[in-house]
């Protein structure tokens, strides 16, 4: 083995001398060329190789040149060329707009010429971009367009490139069949091109895909043909979740000794290697194999360990099934507490997930097709003529042209004739018509005024219900583990005051939102009274204590008895907001004071919060509802970026101002003015 590595460090050696050599040869030649479009071929050339050994800081430089001269001699290829390895560039450096942009303008250009191979050679490159990025649609869309291309003039390397982009973009929309289907074409081709590393990659994938779908034999046989092929000194991400996965299969067909065999060789492997997913995915299948077994306190050990190296590496995944695993081994001992707990925080983990990761549904895109129809040029010449000529002989068509003609001419003298009796029609009909004009004028401005009511609606529906959220998850989780009948009546006791808290939150927000919907049906006019602001500060700060405990925020009420004159259900959802917010955005032990004070006869009522505060740029989005803006809170909670400007919106119609004043990493102010009594009647 040692042999082997020397050989193929000094081949790498040889490799790296010869790209260098020929680096400095293309350099000096460039040097004395004539500003011509041979040189920009030529310097494409040296670009192409600089980017092989990853000199982006040199081949920006020559790219920069190479895009001014293409443009002085209106050069489309060069232009085209120059952006598609600037954009890549950009892309290694994960500047996405930028290296998007770059390949759109690479592609207009391609278009220009009309190379097929240049618009499917940027199209993929698109499409694994989008696809990065969890644009799943687009993605597939343009990986799709360019695959055609590739299988006609039959370039396998882009082929198996294209097909593993494809499988990806189905693999996260859920289509597993689809997915599959193009992991087994791209095998084909790696084969082909003997690209060891890609045949070993797209294996693994392969076996992952039939363990999806429940097929584990299948599964087995592909995870094994991985360990034939990987070298465990070079390969260690590879094998270092291959050996957990075998052991995993194994569980399902309940064998043990086989289960135990993979593992505890993928624990040595991984403790040696250091690699921590790996060790992440053998500890939560080890645990699983000793619940299974009923060693309940090793496999909590491991479980244990397992959660402990998936959270502080962000692996969701390993967190996901680290929960499920808690739950059952929680319940067989007879924990229901801490199970209802581990199933409350699966349930949160996986919402938040959907949300974030949530795709695009792959479908037709005609403009795609349209614009990235790369064989047009080469399209069958009868087809075209066909479409180009049409039928030689047409006299049903001339029969009708002069029919048309003849009905056109008899129109024309009924509106000649009666042309005179209409006028005096419509000068008695002028100031009619004006009248209208005013109507419709007040029409425009009423609708305007219910679209935008409407849209107020919207976001405020929209807001109430992500809130609801977290409590019916809590409460469904409670209820899966009572529909699985293994809960006595005395857990259930036990349980019942927090599924009754849960309830309650869920219940008053409910409340609220009906309340308001309920007053506001017909318009969104407030419906002012005088309300005491301490009575909803108390109130909505019992609805957060929860997360206040969870979060172990210090929270102080240093409301005063007074009173504003505004709609009460307008300035619970507004209160509510501030509040859930500071809470959000504070940190352990962070600090949140809730206060009002008089000022020019109006009241102020200020949320205060020590926690992570908001930057200057980020403050002059908070309050526009067209921005969308929303940030994640300190244990990666996700608003829907409705909330302030829903708040602006209801304190502006009860006559009062919203503002906010906040130092990063310091924390944050909010205030809200309103008015203390009704204004007087003129």
């Amino acid at each position: 083995m040692k042999r082997f590595l020397v050989i193929t460090a000094l081949l790498s050696l040889f490799f790296v001398h010869s790209q260098n050599e020929e680096i400095d040869r293309l350099a000096v030649e460039l040097t004395y060329q004539n500003q011509d479009t041979s040189k920009v071929d030529k310097s494409l050339l040296l670009i192409a190789k600089l980017l092989d050994v990853k000199d982006y800081q040199k081949a920006f430089l020559y790219i920069n040149q190479t895009l001014d001269l293409s443009k002085t001699l209106n050069y489309s290829k060069g232009l085209a060329e120059a952006n598609y390895y600037k954009a890549i560039i950009y892309n290694s450096r994960d500047d996405y707009f930028n290296s998007l942009d770059n390949y759109k303008k690479s592609l207009e250009y391609y278009y220009q010429i009309n190379d097929s191979l240049g618009l499917a050679k940027v199209s993929n490159k698109i499409g694994l971009l989008e696809i990065k990025r969890r644009n799943y649609r687009k993605g597939l869309s343009y990986a799709l367009s360019a695959i055609s291309t590739f299988e006609k003039y039959d370039l396998k390397e882009e082929m198996s490139s294209a097909y593993n982009c494809l499988a990806e973009a189905y693999l996260k929309t859920n289509n597993i069949d689809k997915a599959l289907e193009f992991n087994e074409k791209a095998l084909v081709v790696r084969k082909t091109l003997s690209d060891s590393a890609g045949i070993k990659s797209t294996t693994a994938n392969i076996a992952d895909l039939y363990s999806i779908r429940k097929e584990h034999r299948k599964a087995i046989e592909y995870y094994n043909q991985v360990l034939e092929l990987v070298n465990p000194e070079v390969d260690i991400s590879l094998v270092s979740t291959i050996l957990p996965k075998l052991g995993k299969e194994y569980l399902q067909f309940k064998d043990y000794k086989k289960a135990t065999q993979y593992l505890i060789r993928a624990l040595r492997y991984n403790r040696k290697s250091n690699h921590e997913k790996g060790l992440a995915l053998t500890l939560n299948a080890l645990g699983e194999l000793n619940l299974q077994n009923g060693k309940f306190k090793t496999a909590e050990a491991q479980l244990l360990e397992a959660y402990g190296i998936a959270s502080t590496n962000d692996f969701t995944t390993e967190i996901l099934e680290n929960y499920q695993l808690r739950i059952q081994l929680d319940s067989s001992r007879g924990y229901f507490q801490n199970a209802f707990k581990w199933q409350s925080e699966y349930y949160r983990l996986k919402e938040s997930l959907e949300r974030q990761d949530a795709p695009e549904l792959p479908e037709t895109s005609i403009a795609a097709v349209e614009l990235l129809d790369f064989g047009l040029s080469d399209a069958e010449p009868e087809i075209i003529s066909a479409v180009e000529s049409g039928p030689t002989e047409r006299p049903y068509l001339q029969y009708g042209l002069i029919l048309l003609s003849l009905i056109l001419v008899i129109i024309a003298i009924s509106l000649f004739i009666n042309q005179r009796k209409m006028k005096n029609s419509f000068a008695i009909d002028a100031n009619r018509i004006e009248e209208l004009e005013g109507e419709i004028k007040i029409l425009g401005t009423t609708n305007k005024e219910l679209e935008e009511r409407n849209e107020v609606k919207d976001k405020l529906f929209s807001i109430v219900s992500h809130d609801l959220k977290d409590s019916i998850s809590s409460i469904k989780a409670f209820l899966d583990l009572l529909k699985e009948d293994s809960i006595s009546k005395e857990e259930f006791n036990e349980l019942v005051p927090e599924l009754s808290e849960n309830a309650n939150n869920a219940s008053a927000l409910l409340f609220n939102l009906l309340n308001w919907s309920k007053s506001q049906l017909q318009s969104l006019e407030p419906k002012p009274e005088m309300i005491n602001i301490q009575d909803i500060c108390r109130e909505k700060i019992d609805l957060v204590e929860p997360r206040v405990e969870e979060k172990n925020i210090i929270v102080i009420d240093e409301t005063q008895r007074d009173f504003v004159y505004a709609d009460k259900s307008m300035m619970e959802i507004v209160l509510q907001n501030l509040i859930t917010n500071a809470v959000k955005f504070s940190r352990n032990g962070d600090m949140i004071t809730i206060s009002n004070t008089d000022k020019n006869g109006k009241a102020i009522i200020c949320v205060e919060d020590t926690g992570v505060g908001i930057s200057k740029e980020n403050m002059n989005k908070l309050f526009k509802a067209a921005s969308n803006f929303t940030t994640r809170g300190t244990q990666n909670e996700k608003g829907t970026g409705l909330g302030l400007s829903i708040a602006k919106d209801l304190v502006e119609l009860n006559k009062g101002k919203i503002w906010v004043e906040s130092t990063l990493n310091v924390g944050s102010k909010f205030f809200i003015e309103l008015p203390k009594t009704a204004p007087k009647s003129s």
